[in-house]
């Protein structure tokens, strides 16, 4: 699904090589990285509360492929999860607009990648990460995760 998100500029996108859609969540380590989610192997994935993120995470379903970026200090894709529960009414909050997913814990990339790599490569000229660096939630074309799958082997 490709369109615009009404009154944002933003495009309202999922994209896929068939029925699993890829995505980038940006997670603040020293809050919950991807150590937590290795440890627990599953979590809710909530906090989101910018309205073009929650449109993202609205489309997210189950089996879509997830890479977690660390923010903060890290600022590089660390690993991969899965959608293990697609989007849902945040349970913690009163506001039926505020939603969350499940992922579960995939494997840790063998080389983080870090944003530096990511902006200095013209195959990301149109990632959210480089175009909108404050969205917590953002499609991947499946260009875009091929690449950052070579750079995340080392």
């Amino acid at each position: 699904m490709l369109g615009t998100a009404p009154g944002s500029g933003y495009l309202a996108a999922s994209f896929s090589l068939g029925p699993m859609a890829y995505w980038l969540l940006k997670s603040d380590p020293d809050t919950y990285g991807f150590a937590d989610l290795e440890r627990d192997r599953r979590t809710t994935w909530d906090g989101v509360r910018n309205p073009q993120a929650l449109i993202y995470l609205r489309q997210m379903a189950r089996g879509d492929q997830v890479l977690v970026y660390h923010s903060g200090s890290d600022k590089a894709v660390i690993g991969h999860a899965t959608v293990a529960k697609g989007a849902f009414p945040d349970p913690r909050q009163g506001d039926p607009k505020l939603v969350v997913v499940d992922l579960a814990v995939g494997p840790r990339l063998a080389a983080p990648v870090s944003l530096a790599a990511i902006k200095a490569d013209p195959a990301f000229a149109d990632l959210g990460l480089v175009r909108h660096s404050r969205l917590s939630v953002m499609p991947v074309t499946p260009a875009q995760w091929k690449r950052l799958e070579a750079l995340g082997r080392g």
